[in-house]
């Protein structure tokens, strides 16, 4: 399941801007296969960044990483069209690349602990209580 679609690129990007920065073959019309690789990618540096704490693929998507994934996929999306990138989208990209970092290191959280973070660390061990101890084998 994809952390985006196109309506929520749509919502940050207007429909006759994406179809300057998707279709290559004028055909008027957003192309829906570089859409879904913008996303894709994007989805992929997240999933990177989140794997040392979280589950990943999320499901269900967390608002905060469907913002991240529009932000990056617009990024990606702007940086292939034009050298000078419109006003913005350098800053966003930093901003959700520095949050990606802090989530990876667990200074940021994405909320409630619905899904647990992975434990960090080697394997974990459950035992009974000891039985015996030094001091119940003092007499012997």
């Amino acid at each position: 399941m994809p952390y985006c679609t196109l309506a929520d690129i749509m919502g940050l990007i207007p429909e006759e801007e994406l179809i300057q920065l998707t279709d290559d073959y004028s055909l008027c019309a957003v192309d829906q296969t570089r859409i879904d690789q913008a996303i894709a990618d994007a989805q992929a540096e997240i999933d990177a960044y989140a794997a040392s704490q979280y589950p990943v693929p999320f499901s269900p998507v967390p608002a905060i990483i469907r913002k991240i994934t529009v932000d990056l996929a617009g990024y990606a999306l702007q940086a292939r069209r034009q050298s000078e990138l419109p006003e913005g989208w350098k800053e966003r990209q930093k901003a959700a690349l520095k949050f990606l970092e802090n989530l990876s290191r667990g200074i940021v959280t994405l909320g409630p602990k619905e899904s647990a973070p992975r434990s960090a660390g080697g394997p974990q061990v459950a035992a009974p209580d000891r039985v015996f101890s030094r001091e119940s084998l003092s007499d012997y």
